[in-house]
């Protein structure tokens, strides 16, 4: 299927490759001059995209103060989703909830988010100064994900603590499960507090009555979306998004400006723009492209006796973007370590993988006979696993994160000195740096919380599954490192 573009509607893009085909020779930045002097196997896997790698100069406009093709293409994206400005956030989506918290939030204010925020919020509420109020979610104990916090627990946190100036959501969720947004905006805005939300994982809502509807579309007052994610954009290109009813658009561009690199580069803005253009001219067909797609693959997984994919009625009245297709192998006895690692031996990659789920990530360029022969190749990996299925996994696997208690604000633990201590001896020691299994990157301790030997125990547990962790200077989780006493 073809969702190419047309030029006509990407300004940046356009004024790129207007200065490519003038040929003008570049005694500038960067210093490989348009490829000339790039390795040369780098060179010839770049092409042509080595001369586009161009430096900032007033005829493509600049990020920082943007008065043309830039000012133009983020114009053009604020529009297509529904904000008021736009802007490009070329470390990520990071970059972009960083920038988020620090625009709508002063040193010493809270934020009430969901402990499963992912671990970039904790850099956000350090640089920012921000104090966390913390909610626990909802729990699915068949699938062992934690799922959305409910309006309920939202408005009664803001009675409780009226000094909260804004609450932070992460919907959809990595495993697509999407949050009662506009019942929590709405219940923000009748308290005083601005709503933000992580929507990395959305940047293809709104297009499609077939997905959930996007923050924006529910009230959002800001989002920050991965365009690089779900979308046509480059890795690390991503968007925020800002209101301006109850957010200072100005205060935003100049957090952004303090947070972005004065050297950014061209080819990711290039493909922000062509993302964006792409997904206004063709994002309801995009949006059903993916859902037909995913859907041959739910099929796929459901005919396998035993296995359990996650459905919207699965999702406690929540909406789904099923594009994200989780399946749960508890029952044929594999964690989903073991059934990535099987996949991945016959030739397909997954999103995620879990102590009982792997996730595939499925988007409108799952089109081709390549993804159709990854459909086939899947199968018989499954059918592989099936002949030799193994006792269903207990119920402890399905465990939630235990809570936790702060002693300190993270910002306090960022500045104290710490020391390095065995595992086992840190219960009851106050954490110093964060520990998550990545994907999804949900935080089990942050630093400033109390160790306990629940949390010691399912660190154990998630690393004996053969889970990455991500943050700590001991990725081993021999040692954790703890506010020196």
């Amino acid at each position: 299927m073809n969702f190419c573009k047309d030029d006509a509607g990407m300004p940046l893009l356009n004024a790129m490759l207007r200065y490519k085909y003038e040929n003008v020779y570049p005694l500038h930045t960067p210093g490989h001059k348009g490829g000339r002097g790039m390795e040369r196997l780098l060179r010839q896997e770049l092409g042509g995209g080595a001369a586009m790698d161009v430096s900032l100069m007033s005829e493509l406009d600049d990020i920082h103060e943007p008065a043309s093709y830039i000012k133009d293409a983020q114009a053009l994206a604020a529009k297509t989703y529904g904000s008021d400005a736009c802007f490009w956030a070329l470390n990520g989506t990071t970059q972009a909830i960083h920038a988020m918290l620090m625009t709508a939030l002063q040193p010493g204010e809270k934020l009430l988010l969901p402990r499963n925020a992912h671990r970039s919020v904790a850099g956000g509420l350090i640089l920012g100064g921000v104090e966390a109020v913390y909610l626990q979610p909802e729990f699915n104990a068949a699938f062992g994900l934690q799922m959305q916090v409910t309006p309920e627990a939202v408005e009664r946190a803001l009675i409780e603590d009226k000094a909260i100036k804004a609450v932070l959501l992460t919907t959809p969720n990595y495993y697509g499960v999407a949050a009662r947004t506009a019942e929590i905006a709405a219940i923000c805005h009748a308290h005083g507090a601005v709503l933000l939300v992580d929507e990395a994982h959305g940047p293809h809502l709104g297009f499609s009555d077939l997905l959930p509807p996007s923050a924006l579309q529910s009230g959002a007052d800001a989002c920050a979306q991965s365009t690089h994610k779900i979308l046509g954009a480059m890795t690390q290109c991503s968007m925020l998004h800002v209101r301006g009813e109850r957010l200072d658009l100005q205060r935003a561009a100049d957090v952004m400006s303090v947070l972005t690199t004065t050297s950014p580069n061209y080819l990711l803005m290039a493909s922000l723009d062509a993302a964006r253009a792409q997904a206004q001219a063709y994002g309801k067909q995009m949006a059903e492209a993916a859902v037909a797609a995913a859907q041959k693959l739910r099929r796929l997984c459901a005919a396998h006796a035993g296995l359990r994919v996650l459905e919207e009625a699965d999702c406690g009245g929540l909406r789904l973007d099923h594009t994200k297709v989780t399946v749960n192998f508890a029952d044929w006895g594999y964690n989903g370590v073991e059934v990535g690692d099987a996949l991945r031996q016959a030739g397909v990659a997954v999103e995620l993988v879990d102590a009982r789920n792997v996730l595939f990530l499925v988007t409108y360029a799952d089109t081709t006979a390549d993804y159709e022969a990854a459909l086939r190749r899947i199968d018989e990996a499954l059918r592989a696993l099936e002949r030799q299925k193994r006792r269903p996994l207990s119920g402890a696997a399905a465990q939630s994160v235990p809570a936790t208690a702060a002693a300190l604000t993270l910002r306090e633990v960022f500045y104290s000195a710490k020391q390095a201590v065995p595992l086992a001896q840190a219960a009851g020691r106050v954490c110093g740096e964060q520990v998550s299994f990545y994907p999804p990157g949900i935080p089990v301790l942050l630093p400033g919380e109390i160790v306990t030997p629940e949390i010691i125990s399912y660190c154990r547990a998630m690393k004996a599954l053969g889970l990455p962790v991500s943050g700590p200077a001991d990725s081993s989780l021999q040692t954790l490192r703890v506010v020196r006493e």
